[in-house]
């Protein structure tokens, strides 16, 4: 009954950040990360954003480098609203880390997550090294292969080269996996930059 609650307070939770703000990982979009890896031994995905002005598509590897840290490398393009607007290179790299693991008297699994990355065009170009931390739980779909993972990250994202600041943003998420190969995400946050994201993961 917990688990079905958790589901749904954060797909009220998603729905409700659609429309406010976010900033995200390695290359600035509104793809945040589940506090586990859906794989075995690695994903391939794709990824399409909306971060508020414009749009982003990226695709992404992952694989797991220990049994609780993994690696991922994503690029792509974000294609900025307007007639004429430029479109910017997107090239990043996201570490996650397991920390916590739920017992019985904490409900949660727990990872640190750590990024790199930049966007560059229209002669400029901006890094981003997000830090943050990713928590939520698998719950198993009764009567079918689905599991879903609903979690929040907050996220500070730290800005350099063309860009300075820091920007805040706490990201919600829920991840489906459709299948053993097959898994859907959506994401979206509340921040300095408006947007939310979808991704779909093909996992070996």
């Amino acid at each position: 009954m917990a688990a079905r609650a958790s589901v749904a307070a954060v797909t009220g939770l998603l729905i409700a950040a659609a429309g406010a703000g976010a900033t995200a990982q390695s290359t600035g979009t509104p793809i945040f990360e589940a506090p586990y890896r859906a794989f075995a031994q690695s994903e391939i995905g794709i990824s399409l954003a909306e971060p508020g002005s414009g749009y982003d598509l990226e695709g992404s590897y992952r694989a797991g480098l220990t049994r609780t840290i993994d690696l991922g490398l994503r690029g792509g393009l974000h294609n900025y609203a307007g007639h004429h607007a430029p479109t910017n290179a997107l090239l990043g790299a996201d570490l996650r880390a397991r920390l916590v693991t739920h017992t019985e008297s904490f409900p949660m699994d727990g990872s640190f997550t750590l990024g790199l990355g930049f966007e560059s065009g229209n002669h400029a170009t901006v890094g981003y090294l997000p830090i943050g931390f990713s928590m939520g739980r698998r719950v198993l779909v009764e009567g079918s292969q689905i599991s879903l993972v609903p979690y929040a990250q907050p996220v500070v994202t730290l800005l350099f080269g063309d860009g300075s600041g820091t920007d805040l943003s706490l990201g919600f998420g829920l991840d489906a996996r459709i299948t053993p190969r097959l898994d859907l995400r959506f994401s979206a946050a509340v921040g300095d930059i408006s947007g939310v994201g979808f991704t779909a993961a093909f996992l070996h």
